[in-house]
């Protein structure tokens, strides 16, 4: 079974970075695929960011050119690089993508338990 893990949240002032990671845990070979998604208080649930197989990396309007959405198929891990933050990116970090197994099966991961950011102003 496949388990996202998110970590890396926390409080911080405005204007400062912050790195949150997505370890996958099971029978996992790569990361195909995955999304950053974040969720404030009383809001939907968003896309932050997303990278595909090829490297592709795509981002929602209101982080680009301050999040940066990268991988490390040898650990298992995605990461947002968050700079420049601001309290309107207060939320709770999730991801979520396709992981290859072991067995070479292509598997939609379930919502992990997420990370709160918090920026204070």
């Amino acid at each position: 079974q496949v388990q996202m893990v998110e970590s890396g949240g926390g409080l911080v002032q405005a204007g400062v970075s912050l790195r949150l990671s997505c370890a996958a845990s099971g029978s996992i070979f790569s990361i195909n695929s995955m999304g950053w998604y974040r969720q404030a208080p009383g809001k939907e649930r968003e896309l932050v960011a997303h990278i595909i197989s090829d490297g592709t990396t795509n981002y929602a309007d209101f982080v680009k050119g301050r999040f940066t959405i990268s991988r490390d198929n040898a650990k298992n891990t995605a990461y947002l690089q968050m700079n420049s933050l601001k309290p309107e990116d207060t939320a709770v970090y999730y991801c979520r993508g396709v992981v290859v197994t072991t067995g070479r099966s292509y598997v939609y991961t379930n919502w992990g338990q997420g990370t709160q950011v918090t920026v204070s102003s």
